[in-house]
């Protein structure tokens, strides 16, 4: 049988989040009945072989896995100027903290309540003309989409999803929380300094880790790929002892929900997103070595 698009679909993931997405496209559309399905993964704190990825293939992944802390190399430079296929990317804890590669990513999702902190019912959608293109020479057959998912209309884009028509009408009060995020961002330099505030946060970590590096650990393997936002970093402790420690910074009032995702492999995950003051990050890290003495006693 001749399928309308034959793209063959390369899913990377290293993480809960990513592995959730290989998942919807295997037991959710089905994508084996149709097309080759390639799965690059990798352990919690590595990167797959991003270079096995194929330029001929469609390319599913996310941009930072926000449980392992580990994000894709700056600039994207696995993904070939000129591929065939078009790239996916859940970019929702890299968006305005970390430098985007417009360029190589056509359908590009994230949602509000990450770096902006705004509310996390909504989710943002990018297209590229390639993209769109995509959408306006391909209809899947049997695959019922829910209204509020679908972006065609005859045959075309529907534009005005992207010029404010609503399908559902979001909450009034979330947008202009949003709308005040975004004006925030301009008075501290733009995405430019946001992207600064968050990359000043790891810094802090960084050579707390480099000063302590007896006990704490980054989970990610390479500094190239570690993440300026949810910066994962495991102990020197028994997985008991680290929800100890856990329960010690909350009880203080000093961090709350620092416990590394349940998936993850024990540690703890500080959250540096560009809303995070880097004094109180600077203010964490002592509270951090006396937990873990507390609790290595």
């Amino acid at each position: 049988m001749e399928y309308a698009w034959s793209r063959n679909v390369d899913v990377c993931h290293w993480e809960s989040f990513g592995k959730g997405w290989f998942g919807d496209a295997i037991s959710h559309l089905k994508l084996r009945d149709i097309v080759e399905v390639n799965e690059l993964t990798a352990d919690y704190g590595e990167l797959p072989d991003l270079s096995k990825t194929n330029p001929k293939n469609d390319i599913c992944f996310t941009f930072n896995g926000t449980t392992s802390g580990v994000r894709v190399p700056e600039g994207c430079e696995f993904i070939a100027d000129d591929r065939e296929g078009i790239t996916l990317c859940d970019a929702t804890s890299a968006c305005f903290a970390m430098s985007m590669p417009w360029e190589k990513l056509d359908v590009t999702t994230y949602s509000w309540q990450k770096v902006l902190g705004g509310e996390g019912a909504h989710g943002m959608l990018i297209l590229s003309p390639r993209a769109v293109e995509r959408l306006e020479t391909y209809t899947p057959e049997n695959r019922p989409l829910p209204k509020i998912f679908r972006l065609t209309k005859k045959g075309k884009v529907d534009g005005g999803i992207f010029k404010g028509a609503t399908i559902n009408t979001p909450s009034m009060l979330a947008v202009e929380d949003y709308i005040d995020a975004l004006e925030w961002s301009k008075s501290v330099g733009g995405v430019e300094g946001l992207i600064g505030i968050s990359m000043n946060n790891l810094m802090v970590i960084e050579n707390f880790v480099a000063k302590n590096s007896d006990w704490i650990q980054f989970l990610a393997k390479d500094p190239a790929t570690r993440s300026s936002t949810s910066v994962c970093l495991t102990l020197d402790l028994t997985p008991e002892q680290i929800k100890e420690l856990v329960s010690l910074l909350d009880k203080e009032g000093v961090a709350l929900d620092i416990g590394g995702y349940r998936d993850a492999p024990p540690s703890i995950r500080i959250w540096c997103g560009s809303t995070v003051e880097t004094a109180d990050v600077q203010a964490l890290m002592p509270w951090i070595k006396w937990a873990y003495e507390e609790v290595k006693k």
